[in-house]
């Protein structure tokens, strides 16, 4: 059965079956703060399983876009795991529970898609006796074919939010497929079992401390992923088998020249390429571009890993975007945003590859000379200087450094890393210090009877007395030719910056003396700060000046404020009302605009926002400004930005009936003032923020004339028509979405049969529990997720854990923190031991992890533990 119709029969069984179909949601989250990718089919319907929002009708089902990068250095290494896939789900809001979901998963799976039972499982949560029952007496499943399971395995959880206990549906392989152990079985971390059905029964929500709440109604949410089902109902081995995944890997054979199933080094590699392209794709599709923060680091850190394994391959040359027209022909006809967008795609894909490329080469091969020259001195820990040096010189992710340490047998110093990490923290935070003006490091106290009166919403002249001088820090009562000064008249016109507004520049004059202003700013006290540079003369504490602002400049900061304004407005109109200003920047030269909304300004919508501010602008309406009550200006529907304090007395600015805010800045008198407006650029600078820069009058004027040229040269480099080179442009700006904290990954599944025997092994120590085993596990990964998983158990004690991988040693210590004030550290414990086996390594007190070469002495090794504790207690 091809996979189109394995998702058309899933759907439809549903409709029958009352179930309003709604399409796939974006990748990228709506108003989800604990979220950065959509990472499960009910993610986007969180509100209406918390009741924040209202359902569009009690029974949905849909076949959701998702992309998890937990389980990211799995992808290839086995048969199922992926971070991009599809997930067919059913779902309940208050209406039906768990005897229709199990009833309907079951009759779906036999004898719609007539799956043959005795493949079939099913496992539950070890205390759900309701599920266990409906499966056992109702379906008529014997005890044999359901599994009890705990928590780590058959309770479902994704951040914050709807969660409760789960029954799934496995799908057996069968036994060649599987890890050879004779008590393989459900819950085994071997391919031979396949989840193809979750069902969530959804009766908690869990809050940012990680509470449990009863939730007032309950409800279902099933998830089957579409690649694991066309696994079973295709028959084929693997995830890269399927009739939507195989030509993608074929492809990539054949650009290779790669016989695949000769080398298992090389099928990994193929195998990632096939997995990761899909991700890669579909995320940029739906608005995600390449960055050091949140989501645009997860697309980075996948797209880089891609081209690192294109490289173990032979690809010299950016590969990745030339095969992004393959995934679209495969997925369009579900997915038609993908043919939509397709060549905008292959560029923002081509751009991170080339500039990716263009620091790998040299990067690798920093990094083979530092691991030859550890492994020759006998040290198994990549220091994190080094490890630093790569992510911050040549673009490698953490991840890729320690994937490439980790295949060499070695381990990662990460403490190292984020040290270094923070130390650039720091020397940024005080270049930013540095830049801050010390000659304002004065005490204002004497000035505090003083203050300034602005005068310069209708001039841009009058007369002020000077009431300060500040040089260098302190008062003075003159100021000479060459001195920079601080000038504090009782009355300006110059405007002090605020607002996003910048402060005026011009001068300050009498007679025979002037000062030139560069900036102008608010101190405490009502105080307007005049900065500048006395060029003849003297300025001296009571003289009476001229103070007067450069006209022109003045001008075209009025035109870009107010247009500030229209734009405002013209978002609203065009995007929704959900967008507000979140920031702006208003100076003679340009205007910057920054506001609230989930997604990428699309073409069409720039254009019709730039239509709508030009239309108003010709139609050169009176702008009227008024001063009232604030509860007065929020009675007329005024706009207050940045959620900030306003006093009791407010100014409002009025452009015709379009708009209404609050402003105490400086604006045209007509519309028509402005003259022209032009976009020049449209970016994300944080989660849910963009940012447009423009042009407004002459500034507008001058863009348009003398960057003509300029954008035939651009287009020629970048190697596109001049009309797209504006999308072009958006990948290159540095200000990318801000996003929302990490989303706590997904909790690595464990062997809850392992783990709980391993308790048994438990033994004191000087009174002190300790666990030192040798264990079953594929990575390290698997390694550290397992010795949280006993942490949790033992509250207080240590834990050292080792395994023999592909002929290396992996090894993980980890001290409880009661321990490790009482003297006990983990970096030690497993660096003695690793000695042991031939290896080395370190890390922090509570946990490290270290690797070895001689996988005969791990047993020897793991013994030596308990002695190495011991050791250091006495």
């Amino acid at each position: 059965m091809k996979t189109r119709e394995i998702r058309e029969r899933f759907l439809k069984f549903f409709e029958e079956r009352d179930h309003l179909i709604l399409p796939s949601f974006s990748l990228i989250p709506q108003d989800d703060p604990t979220l950065l990718l959509i990472g499960a089919g009910m993610a986007p319907l969180k509100p209406y399983f918390t009741g924040e929002k209202k359902p569009p009708y009690p029974r949905v089902a849909t076949c959701q876009k998702c992309v998890r990068t937990p389980d990211i250095e799995r992808v290839g290494k086995t048969s199922r795991h992926a971070t991009f896939f599809e997930m067919l789900g059913n779902f309940s809001f208050g209406d039906y529970f768990k005897k229709e979901s199990i009833d309907w998963a079951w009759e779906l799976v036999t004898q719609v898609y007539m799956l043959p039972e005795e493949k079939l499982y099913v496992s539950v949560y070890e205390h759900d006796d309701e599920a266990y029952d409906i499966w056992q007496e109702e379906v008529g499943l014997p005890e044999k074919k359901i599994y009890r399971l705990g928590k780590e395995d058959n309770f479902w959880e994704i951040g914050q939010g709807p969660c409760g206990p789960c029954s799934e549906i496995y799908y057996d392989l069968g036994f060649e497929y599987g890890c050879g152990r004779p008590d393989c079985q459900v819950g085994c971390d071997c391919d031979r079992f396949v989840e193809v059905w979750n069902l969530v029964f959804t009766q908690f929500n869990r809050d940012a401390q990680g509470e449990y709440h009863p939730l007032e109604n309950k409800n279902i949410d099933t998830g089957a992923g579409l690649e694991r089902m066309a696994m079973a109902l295709q028959n084929v081995p693997s995830f890269y088998d399927i009739d939507i995944v195989k030509p993608i890997l074929d492809h990539f054979i054949d650009l290779t020249g790669v016989k695949y199933g000769e080398e298992e080094e090389k099928d990994v590699s193929l195998r990632i390429l096939t997995e990761h392209l899909r991700s890669i794709t579909f995320m940029v599709v739906d608005g995600v571009l390449p960055s050091n923060e949140g989501r645009g680091y997860v697309l980075r850190r996948i797209i880089r890993r891609a081209v690192r394994h294109g490289k173990l391959l032979g690809l010299e040359e950016p590969f990745l975007h030339q095969a992004v027209p393959l995934v679209v022909e495969i997925m369009h006809d579900v997915y038609p945003e993908l043919k939509e967008r397709e060549e905008y795609t292959v560029k923002v894909v081509q751009l991170e590859e080339e500039r990716f490329q263009e620091t790998l080469e040299q990067g690798l091969n920093i990094l083979s000379s530092h691991l030859s020259t550890l492994e020759k001195e006998g040290t198994r820990a990549l220091p994190g200087e080094v490890a630093f040096k790569l992510y911050d010189t040549f673009g490698f992710p953490l991840d890729l450094t320690r994937e490439i340490v980790e295949e060499k047998g070695m381990d990662l110093d990460e403490e190292g890393f984020e040290e270094h990490l923070q130390v650039q923290r720091e020397r940024a935070r005080a270049a930013q210090e540095q830049q801050e003006d010390l000659s304002l490091k004065v005490d204002f106290e004497e000035l505090k009877n003083y203050s300034t009166r602005f005068i310069g919403y209708d001039r841009t002249e009058g007369e002020g007395r000077v009431l300060a001088l500040i040089k260098d820090g302190s008062l003075e009562e003159t100021a000479s030719p060459g001195e920079e000064v601080n000038i504090i008249l009782n009355a300006t016109p110059f405007y002090g910056e605020s607002g996003g507004q910048v402060g005026d520049r011009g001068v300050v004059e009498k007679e025979d003396s002037l000062a030139e202003i560069k900036d102008v700013s608010h101190g405490p006290y009502q105080l307007i700060l005049h900065k500048g540079k006395v060029e003849r003369g003297e300025i001296r504490v009571g003289d009476q000046v001229k103070a007067r602002v450069e006209e022109d400049k003045r001008s075209n900061t009025c035109r870009n404020h107010t247009a500030t304004h229209l734009l405002h407005k013209a978002l609203k109109e065009v995007l929704g009302e959900h967008v507000n200003q979140a920031g702006s920047l208003v100076s003679p030269e340009r205007l910057r605009f920054d506001f609230t909304h989930f997604a990428p300004l699309e073409r069409e919508d720039i254009k019709r926002i730039e239509n709508i501010v030009n239309r108003k602008i010709w139609d050169n309406i009176p702008v009227e400004v008024e001063e009232t009550t604030l509860q007065e200006a929020v009675d007329r529907g005024a706009m207050a930005l940045f959620e900030g304090k306003y006093d009791e007395g407010v100014r409002i600015v009025q452009i015709g009936d379009y708009s209404l805010e609050l402003c105490g800045g400086t604006h045209t008198r007509f519309t028509g003032e402005i003259g022209l407006f032009k976009i020049v650029s449209e970016s994300g600078i944080g989660t849910g923020l963009r940012r447009i820069e423009a042009f407004t009058g002459p500034g507008a004027f001058y863009y348009l004339n003398e960057k003509e040229e300029n954008l035939k040269r651009i287009a020629r480099k970048l190697k596109t028509e001049e009309d797209k080179v504006i999308s072009r442009l958006e990948s290159f700006l540095n200000s990318y979405r801000e996003l929302e904290k990490e989303n706590q990954r997904m909790q690595q599944k464990l062997a809850s049969s392992e783990v709980y025997s391993l308790l048994e092994e438990v033994v004191e120590v000087e009174g002190v529990k300790v666990l030192a085993s040798q264990v079953e596990s594929s990575d390290m990964e698997g390694l550290r997720s397992m010795v949280d998983h006993l942490r949790n158990k033992l509250n207080s004690g240590v834990v050292v854990l080792g395994s023999a991988v592909d002929s290396k040693v992996l090894l993980v210590a980890m001290v409880t923190k009661d321990l490790t004030e009482k003297g006990l550290h983990a970096g030690k414990i497993v660096g003695e031991v690793a000695k042991v086996a031939g290896g080395g390594g370190g890390g922090r007190p509570d946990m490290a992890q270290a690797g070895a070469k001689d996988v005969k002495k791990l047993p020897e090794a793991i013994d030596k533990a308990l002695e190495i504790v011991k050791k250091q207690l006495t």
